[in-house]
């Protein structure tokens, strides 16, 4: 047991390689964090919204407080397993960036365990990057490569959280620079990372939100139209003033977005 700012009493579970944790008491919410951070980033969630729900939030294999990402895996298996372990039948799934892909491959693999998905600015295999997308792949490949893992987390933060306050700065530059550390020397072996998703997305049917921040990259906006587009009933919204991580840049209105369809009530 961990005890937190405020009160909030956490519970850790050891699941593998993974770094878990629980909290507050309602419907089962399973917060899984973007490829640029780890569980952390979703401090603003976990102090606000555990008076609501059972959160359970994990850092994956090679982030955080979890191990490294060694030999064949599968994130969504992974996930699976927390489920498991924590007895949880049905979740809530609420996935940022990286965190939503995870997200989509677990509904698309097992659909009965998951109550409902929020794809927080999601990617998608097999899409067509733009230029700027490449530039930034290929400048980020070139850091690492030199093996200079502080180059390569300067140019994430730039790119990803660039336009947020310093505070957002500098968690994520934290947290993707222990990312990097963790995962330097390790070949991860999880087939999500290259190929496309076990299922087909147009005939999913999980009760769907998803979300962007209105200044995320063309990209991941033109991603969530798609993804809105394609799955079944699936509903479509924006996060005002929020870049690609609204969660943590703008909490209060993401929860505006996000609560009402966690609740049932949109």
């Amino acid at each position: 047991m961990t005890q937190h700012p405020g009160g909030l009493v956490a519970r850790h579970d050891d699941v593998g390689p993974l770094h878990v944790e629980h909290a507050g008491a309602g419907p089962a919410v399973v917060l899984i964090h973007a490829g640029v951070a780890d569980s952390r980033m979703w401090d603003p969630q976990w102090a606000a919204w555990h008076t609501r729900f059972a959160l359970t939030r994990l850092d994956l294999r090679g982030f955080g407080r979890a191990g490294p990402p060694v030999g064949a895996f599968s994130h969504a298996g992974d996930v699976l397993g927390v489920l498991d372990t924590a007895g949880i039948g049905r979740a809530l799934i609420v996935g940022a960036s990286f965190g939503g892909l995870v997200g989509l491959d677990l509904a698309t693999s097992y659909p009965e365990r998951v109550a409902g998905l929020v794809l927080a600015d999601a990617p998608l295999p097999g899409y067509a990057w733009s230029e700027e997308m490449r530039g930034f792949f290929a400048a980020e490949n070139a850091a690492l490569e030199a093996g200079d893992l502080e180059a390569a987390t300067e140019i994430n933060v730039d790119f990803w959280v660039g336009s947020a306050n310093e505070a957002v700065r500098a968690a994520i530059r934290e947290q993707q620079l222990d990312a990097f550390r963790l995962q330097a020397g390790d070949e991860a072996d999880d087939a999500l990372l290259t190929n496309d998703l076990p299922g087909d997305i147009a005939t999913l049917r999980v009760r769907t939100l998803v979300v962007t921040g209105e200044n995320d990259k063309a990209d991941f906006r033109a991603i969530a139209d798609h993804l809105a587009a394609t799955i079944p009933g699936a509903r479509r919204a924006t996060v005002a003033g929020a870049g690609h991580l609204p969660s943590l840049e703008r909490p209060a209105a993401f929860a505006e977005v996000v609560l009402p369809f966690l609740e049932g009530r949109a």
